[in-house]
């Protein structure tokens, strides 16, 4: 059994970059399976699929990082954190707590 990390985004929001090199980061540091998975959501019907709360977000075993729930009404949209997109450590840290 491996810990399901997935990134969902779309190409030109500015923290979608910055934030897909930590998870990576964070994906390679721990030292358990881990199932990682880049979702490019490019177009409004990709973001209802996907229950898109907007670019990027990430989610581990399907729950929201920062455990903001599925919108009613999904869209394409840039994601802001209200203290910034999440460190590798943090990250990384948060993998652990999910550890199978």
């Amino acid at each position: 059994m491996s810990l399901q990390v997935e990134l969902q985004y779309f190409n030109g929001c500015p923290d979608s970059g910055e934030l897909l090199k930590r998870v990576r980061s964070a994906v390679e540091a721990v030292r358990f399976p881990v199932e990682f998975l880049e979702t490019l959501v490019e177009t409004p019907e990709a973001a209802i699929n996907t229950r898109f709360r907007g670019s990027p977000t990430l989610l581990i075993n399907g729950e929201d990082y920062t455990g903001l729930p599925e919108p009613k009404n999904a869209y394409l949209a840039c994601r802001i954190y209200e203290d910034g997109i999440p460190s590798t450590a943090q990250i990384i840290s948060r993998l652990q707590e999910h550890r199978p």
